[in-house]
C-alpha cells in the first residue's frame, strides 16, 4: 500500500530535548551533570513522568530521597523549557515538504501531559499535525503496543499506509510489529532517502 500517513516522534526528532542543556548551567563539571542524571533525575524516572505520573508527586519523592539535590530536582519542572532549547530545523522543513506533498502528519511521543502544552505554545509547527498522541495523556509509553493502537484507532489509520519515524530503534520495531513501516531517525538526509525508498 502507498504511504499516506507519516508519524513522527518529537523529542530529538523535531525538537532538541536535552536535560544536559539545563544542568550544565547549574553544575560546575560534566561529571556532576552525569552523576545527577544517572542517579537522581534518571531516564527511568523521566519515563514515569512520560507515563502520566504527576510532576509534583515525583519531584517531592526525589527531594525526600535526595534532599541535598532539592534545587536541581525542582529545576526539572520549573526550568523544563530550557531542555527543549531549539527545533530541529531540517526535520521541520521536511514536515512542511510532506504536508505540501499531501501526506497526513501524526505525532506519537513519550512526553509528560503537563509539559507538552509548553512545547505546543513554543513551536507553531505542531499546528501542521492532523493528530497527536502523547503518552502522558494516555497513561502508556512506547514501545508498548497499546499506544500505537491508540493512534491507529483514534484517527482511523491503516498500519500499512503509515510510516513511523523515531530516534529509538526499539520504538520503530514496536511499530513494525503492528505493520507500520519504520525509519530510525539519525541524519535527515538518511531519513529522506529511506522515506523515498518506501514510496
Amino acid at each position: 500500500m502507498a504511504i499516506k500517513n507519516v508519524i513522527f516522534d518529537f523529542g530529538n526528532v523535531l525538537v532538541a530535548w536535552e536535560p544536559r542543556h539545563l544542568y550544565r548551567k547549574y553544575f560546575k563539571t560534566e561529571a556532576e551533570v552525569d552523576y545527577f542524571l544517572r542517579n537522581i533525575c534518571t531516564e527511568e524516572w523521566n519515563t514515569d513522568l512520560d507515563r502520566g505520573e504527576p510532576f509534583e508527586k515525583l519531584i517531592q519523592e526525589r527531594i525526600a530521597k535526595f534532599p541535598e539535590f532539592e534545587e536541581p530536582i525542582r529545576f526539572f519542572k520549573d526550568r523544563w523549557e530550557e531542555m527543549i532549547y531549539c527545533a530541529k530545523d531540517e526535520t521541520v522543513e521536511f514536515i512542511f515538504e510532506l504536508k505540501a506533498g499531501g501526506y497526513r502528519l501524526y505525532g506519537l511521543s513519550n512526553w509528560s501531559a503537563e509539559t507538552f502544552p509548553i512545547a505546543l505554545k513554543k513551536y507553531q509547527f505542531f499546528e501542521l499535525f492532523d493528530g497527536i498522541v502523547i503518552s502522558g495523556q494516555e497513561g502508556v509509553v512506547k514501545p508498548n503496543a497499546e499506544i500505537y493502537r491508540i493512534l491507529l484507532d483514534r484517527y482511523g489509520l491503516k498500519a500499512g499506509e503509515s510510516v513511523f519515524i523515531d530516534d529509538k530503534e526499539i520504538n520503530v520495531k514496536a511499530g513494525e510489529a503492528l505493520g507500520i513501516k519504520g525509519i530510525v531517525f539519525d541524519k535527515i538526509e538518511n531519513v529522506k532517502r529511506r522515506f523515498a525508498d518506501l514510496k
